[in-house]
Protein backbone atom coordinates (compact mmCIF):
# COMPACT_ATOMS: atom_id res chain seq x y z
CA UNK A 1 0.00 0.00 0.00
CA UNK A 2 1.51 3.58 -0.86
CA UNK A 3 2.45 5.64 1.99
CA UNK A 4 0.67 8.86 1.97
CA UNK A 5 2.86 12.76 2.07
CA UNK A 6 2.85 13.93 5.07
CA UNK A 7 2.51 17.83 7.13
CA UNK A 8 1.96 19.33 10.44
CA UNK A 9 -1.13 19.38 12.32
CA UNK A 10 -0.07 22.96 13.28
CA UNK A 11 2.93 26.03 13.73
CA UNK A 12 5.66 25.88 15.84
CA UNK A 13 8.46 28.14 16.29
CA UNK A 14 11.93 27.98 17.07
CA UNK A 15 13.98 30.84 18.28
CA UNK A 16 17.43 31.16 18.47
CA UNK A 17 20.94 32.64 16.96
CA UNK A 18 22.38 32.70 13.74
CA UNK A 19 25.77 31.24 14.12
CA UNK A 20 27.47 33.43 11.57
CA UNK A 21 25.24 36.66 11.78
CA UNK A 22 24.72 36.75 15.92
CA UNK A 23 21.07 38.18 15.03
CA UNK A 24 18.01 36.20 16.75
CA UNK A 25 15.80 34.39 14.21
CA UNK A 26 12.75 33.19 14.43
CA UNK A 27 11.95 30.01 12.50
CA UNK A 28 8.13 28.89 12.15
CA UNK A 29 7.19 25.64 10.81
CA UNK A 30 3.76 25.69 9.00
CA UNK A 31 1.60 23.37 7.73
CA UNK A 32 1.22 22.90 3.79
CA UNK A 33 -1.15 21.70 1.53
CA UNK A 34 -0.46 17.49 -0.44
CA UNK A 35 2.56 18.83 -3.16
CA UNK A 36 3.60 21.88 -1.89
CA UNK A 37 7.30 20.75 -0.93
CA UNK A 38 9.24 22.15 1.56
CA UNK A 39 9.80 26.26 0.98
CA UNK A 40 11.11 28.84 2.70
CA UNK A 41 9.72 32.81 3.38
CA UNK A 42 11.96 35.59 4.38
CA UNK A 43 9.22 37.14 6.01
CA UNK A 44 11.57 40.40 7.15
CA UNK A 45 11.90 41.26 3.51
CA UNK A 46 9.15 43.08 1.09
CA UNK A 47 7.05 40.81 -1.20
CA UNK A 48 7.58 38.26 1.69
CA UNK A 49 10.16 36.43 -1.08
CA UNK A 50 9.62 32.27 -1.53
CA UNK A 51 12.81 30.65 -1.90
CA UNK A 52 12.13 26.62 -2.69
CA UNK A 53 14.44 24.09 -0.74
CA UNK A 54 16.10 22.54 -4.33
CA UNK A 55 19.52 21.71 -5.15
CA UNK A 56 18.94 24.68 -8.38
CA UNK A 57 18.47 27.17 -5.36
CA UNK A 58 22.44 26.04 -3.74
CA UNK A 59 24.51 29.01 -4.10
CA UNK A 60 27.31 28.52 -1.31
CA UNK A 61 28.60 25.23 0.72
CA UNK A 62 31.48 27.11 2.45
CA UNK A 63 30.11 26.98 6.00
CA UNK A 64 26.72 25.05 5.53
CA UNK A 65 24.08 24.99 2.37
CA UNK A 66 22.73 28.41 1.24
CA UNK A 67 19.34 28.66 -1.18
CA UNK A 68 18.88 31.49 -2.74
CA UNK A 69 15.71 32.79 -4.92
CA UNK A 70 14.14 35.83 -6.05
CA UNK A 71 17.05 37.94 -4.70
CA UNK A 72 16.62 36.43 -1.41
CA UNK A 73 18.93 34.20 0.91
CA UNK A 74 18.79 31.56 3.58
CA UNK A 75 22.20 30.92 5.17
CA UNK A 76 22.38 27.19 6.98
CA UNK A 77 19.82 25.20 6.35
CA UNK A 78 20.97 21.42 6.06
CA UNK A 79 19.91 20.83 9.91
CA UNK A 80 16.52 22.40 9.55
CA UNK A 81 16.26 20.14 6.32
CA UNK A 82 17.35 17.03 7.86
CA UNK A 83 14.46 17.57 10.97
CA UNK A 84 12.20 17.13 7.97
CA UNK A 85 13.33 14.30 6.40
CA UNK A 86 14.25 12.77 9.42
CA UNK A 87 10.93 12.62 10.86
CA UNK A 88 9.00 11.79 7.10
CA UNK A 89 7.75 15.42 6.66
CA UNK A 90 7.04 15.92 2.96
CA UNK A 91 5.12 19.88 2.76
CA UNK A 92 5.58 22.40 5.32
CA UNK A 93 5.82 26.38 4.70
CA UNK A 94 8.86 27.81 6.82
CA UNK A 95 8.77 31.58 7.94
CA UNK A 96 12.10 33.20 8.98
CA UNK A 97 12.15 36.99 9.90
CA UNK A 98 16.23 36.80 9.63
CA UNK A 99 18.52 35.33 6.69
CA UNK A 100 19.77 32.26 8.80
CA UNK A 101 18.49 29.78 10.58
CA UNK A 102 19.15 29.23 14.63
CA UNK A 103 22.42 27.33 15.05
CA UNK A 104 20.89 25.99 18.56
CA UNK A 105 23.24 23.59 19.69
CA UNK A 106 24.68 22.82 16.01
CA UNK A 107 22.60 19.99 15.61
CA UNK A 108 19.00 19.26 13.91
CA UNK A 109 17.75 17.96 17.85
CA UNK A 110 15.56 21.29 18.82
CA UNK A 111 13.99 21.24 14.84
CA UNK A 112 13.04 17.44 15.68
CA UNK A 113 11.53 18.60 19.40
CA UNK A 114 9.52 21.29 17.82
CA UNK A 115 8.50 19.40 15.15
CA UNK A 116 6.93 16.47 17.13
CA UNK A 117 5.56 18.69 19.34
CA UNK A 118 3.56 19.95 16.38
CA UNK A 119 2.61 16.66 15.38
CA UNK A 120 2.36 15.03 12.27
CA UNK A 121 0.01 14.99 9.85
CA UNK A 122 -0.90 12.15 7.07
CA UNK A 123 -2.53 13.63 3.96
CA UNK A 124 -4.34 11.92 1.12
CA UNK A 125 -1.62 12.31 -1.60
CA UNK A 126 0.63 9.31 -2.66
CA UNK A 127 4.18 10.13 -1.56
CA UNK A 128 6.44 9.85 -4.73
CA UNK A 129 10.18 8.93 -4.32
CA UNK A 130 13.60 9.15 -5.93
CA UNK A 131 14.85 5.33 -6.60
CA UNK A 132 18.02 5.17 -7.30
CA UNK A 133 18.05 2.11 -9.81
CA UNK A 134 21.81 2.51 -10.84
CA UNK A 135 25.06 3.61 -9.38
CA UNK A 136 25.83 6.88 -9.04
CA UNK A 137 28.59 8.20 -8.43
CA UNK A 138 30.88 11.02 -6.95
CA UNK A 139 34.63 11.37 -6.36
CA UNK A 140 37.03 14.00 -5.57
CA UNK A 141 40.79 12.32 -5.38
CA UNK A 142 42.46 15.51 -4.04
CA UNK A 143 40.33 15.75 -1.00
CA UNK A 144 39.83 12.25 -0.19
CA UNK A 145 36.11 11.97 -1.04
CA UNK A 146 33.46 9.34 -2.49
CA UNK A 147 29.89 9.51 -2.42
CA UNK A 148 27.85 6.10 -4.01
CA UNK A 149 24.29 5.52 -4.62
CA UNK A 150 23.37 2.04 -5.52
CA UNK A 151 19.84 0.64 -5.80
CA UNK A 152 18.01 -0.57 -2.52
CA UNK A 153 14.39 -1.01 -1.19
CA UNK A 154 14.66 2.02 1.18
CA UNK A 155 16.63 4.45 1.74
CA UNK A 156 19.93 3.69 4.60
CA UNK A 157 23.43 5.37 4.33
CA UNK A 158 27.00 4.60 5.66
CA UNK A 159 29.52 7.41 6.35
CA UNK A 160 32.88 6.85 7.06
CA UNK A 161 35.20 9.91 7.87
CA UNK A 162 38.97 10.09 8.61
CA UNK A 163 40.83 13.86 8.95
CA UNK A 164 44.09 12.03 10.04
CA UNK A 165 44.54 13.05 13.07
CA UNK A 166 45.34 12.15 16.28
CA UNK A 167 41.96 13.09 17.80
CA UNK A 168 39.78 12.52 14.84
CA UNK A 169 41.09 9.76 12.44
CA UNK A 170 38.71 7.00 11.28
CA UNK A 171 35.28 7.03 12.83
CA UNK A 172 32.70 4.99 11.02
CA UNK A 173 28.45 5.24 11.25
CA UNK A 174 25.35 3.70 9.52
CA UNK A 175 21.57 4.72 9.55
CA UNK A 176 19.75 1.47 8.46
CA UNK A 177 16.52 3.17 8.08
CA UNK A 178 15.30 6.63 8.34
CA UNK A 179 12.85 5.94 11.44
CA UNK A 180 16.69 5.77 13.61
CA UNK A 181 16.75 9.49 12.64
CA UNK A 182 16.16 11.26 15.98
CA UNK A 183 17.34 8.94 18.53
CA UNK A 184 20.47 8.03 16.82
CA UNK A 185 21.48 11.06 15.02
CA UNK A 186 19.60 14.12 15.32
CA UNK A 187 21.23 15.27 18.52
CA UNK A 188 24.53 14.74 16.91
CA UNK A 189 26.61 17.81 16.78
CA UNK A 190 28.94 20.05 14.31
CA UNK A 191 32.36 20.17 15.08
CA UNK A 192 35.41 21.93 14.50
CA UNK A 193 38.95 22.05 14.73
CA UNK A 194 40.69 24.58 16.94
CA UNK A 195 42.21 26.40 14.24
CA UNK A 196 39.21 26.81 12.31
CA UNK A 197 37.35 27.90 15.37
CA UNK A 198 40.34 31.15 15.59
CA UNK A 199 40.03 31.74 11.60
CA UNK A 200 36.23 32.17 11.78
CA UNK A 201 36.55 34.15 14.93
CA UNK A 202 39.46 36.40 13.07
CA UNK A 203 37.45 36.60 10.54
CA UNK A 204 33.92 38.07 12.39
CA UNK A 205 32.46 35.11 11.31
CA UNK A 206 30.95 33.40 14.07
CA UNK A 207 28.74 36.43 16.26
CA UNK A 208 26.70 33.85 17.42
CA UNK A 209 28.55 30.97 18.23
CA UNK A 210 29.08 29.69 21.77
CA UNK A 211 30.34 26.51 23.09
CA UNK A 212 27.62 24.87 23.04
CA UNK A 213 27.21 24.80 19.07
CA UNK A 214 29.99 22.77 18.36
CA UNK A 215 32.57 19.91 19.34
CA UNK A 216 36.22 21.47 19.42
CA UNK A 217 38.76 19.07 18.89
CA UNK A 218 42.21 20.49 19.39
CA UNK A 219 45.09 18.49 17.38
CA UNK A 220 48.09 20.87 18.57
CA UNK A 221 49.79 21.70 21.33
CA UNK A 222 47.77 24.92 22.87
CA UNK A 223 49.17 26.88 25.76
CA UNK A 224 46.90 27.99 29.23
CA UNK A 225 47.11 31.68 28.15
CA UNK A 226 45.21 30.90 24.47
CA UNK A 227 42.51 28.92 26.71
CA UNK A 228 42.08 31.50 28.46
CA UNK A 229 41.63 34.13 26.05
CA UNK A 230 39.29 31.66 24.51
CA UNK A 231 37.48 31.44 27.92
CA UNK A 232 36.61 35.28 27.78
CA UNK A 233 35.96 35.43 23.93
CA UNK A 234 33.20 32.76 25.05
CA UNK A 235 32.29 34.28 28.07
CA UNK A 236 33.29 30.57 29.94
CA UNK A 237 34.84 30.88 33.11
CA UNK A 238 37.66 28.63 32.52
CA UNK A 239 38.70 26.00 29.04
CA UNK A 240 40.67 23.31 29.19
CA UNK A 241 41.81 20.26 26.87
CA UNK A 242 39.98 16.68 27.45
CA UNK A 243 42.24 13.74 27.43
CA UNK A 244 40.18 12.81 24.36
CA UNK A 245 41.61 15.89 22.69
CA UNK A 246 38.30 18.03 22.86
CA UNK A 247 37.71 21.18 24.77
CA UNK A 248 35.36 20.69 28.05
CA UNK A 249 32.49 22.66 26.52
CA UNK A 250 30.63 19.68 26.17
CA UNK A 251 30.37 15.53 26.44
CA UNK A 252 29.57 13.47 23.54
CA UNK A 253 26.46 12.02 23.18
CA UNK A 254 28.53 9.15 20.63
CA UNK A 255 31.74 7.97 20.82
CA UNK A 256 31.59 8.65 16.83
CA UNK A 257 28.71 12.04 17.48
CA UNK A 258 31.54 13.21 14.64
CA UNK A 259 30.57 10.57 11.58
CA UNK A 260 27.01 11.00 12.65
CA UNK A 261 26.97 14.15 12.13
CA UNK A 262 28.56 14.31 8.52
CA UNK A 263 25.33 11.74 7.60
CA UNK A 264 22.89 14.07 9.40
CA UNK A 265 24.37 16.66 6.87
CA UNK A 266 23.76 14.51 3.94
CA UNK A 267 20.25 13.82 4.59
CA UNK A 268 19.85 17.60 4.95
CA UNK A 269 21.19 18.58 1.54
CA UNK A 270 19.73 15.56 -0.08
CA UNK A 271 16.77 16.63 0.88
CA UNK A 272 16.97 19.77 -1.77
CA UNK A 273 16.21 17.10 -4.09
CA UNK A 274 12.70 17.46 -3.40
CA UNK A 275 11.65 13.52 -2.42
CA UNK A 276 12.52 11.38 -0.50
CA UNK A 277 14.88 8.89 -1.52
CA UNK A 278 15.14 4.81 -2.10
CA UNK A 279 18.58 4.14 -2.06
CA UNK A 280 21.55 3.12 -0.58
CA UNK A 281 24.00 5.84 -0.07
CA UNK A 282 27.80 5.38 0.82
CA UNK A 283 30.28 8.68 1.88
CA UNK A 284 33.90 8.73 2.55
CA UNK A 285 34.65 12.14 3.94
CA UNK A 286 31.67 14.03 2.95
CA UNK A 287 31.12 17.55 3.15
CA UNK A 288 28.36 20.05 1.96
CA UNK A 289 29.78 20.59 -1.63
CA UNK A 290 30.57 17.18 -2.25
CA UNK A 291 26.65 16.22 -1.08
CA UNK A 292 25.42 18.64 -3.58
CA UNK A 293 27.58 17.75 -6.55
CA UNK A 294 26.19 13.68 -6.04
CA UNK A 295 23.02 15.33 -5.64
CA UNK A 296 23.10 16.99 -8.75
CA UNK A 297 24.11 13.85 -10.17
CA UNK A 298 21.17 11.73 -8.92
CA UNK A 299 19.08 14.34 -10.57
CA UNK A 300 21.14 14.39 -14.07
CA UNK A 301 21.34 10.61 -13.95
CA UNK A 302 17.97 9.77 -12.63
CA UNK A 303 14.42 10.16 -14.52
CA UNK A 304 11.91 11.74 -11.43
Amino acid sequence: MPEKQRTLKKAVTVSGTGLHTGLTANLTFNPAPDNFGIKFQRTDLNDSPIIHASIENVVDTARGTTLEENGARIYTTEHVLAALTGLGIDNVLIEMDKDESPIMDGSSHYFVKALLEAGIQEQKTDREYIIIDSEVIYTDIKNKIAIRGIPDDHYNIDVTINYETKVLGEQKTQLNNISEFKDEFSKCRTFVFLHELEFLLSNNLIKGGDLDSAIVFVNRIVSQEELDRLADLFNQPKIQVKEEGILNNLELHFENEPARHKLLDIIGDLTLLGKPIKGKIIASRPGHYSNIEFAKLIKKQIKF
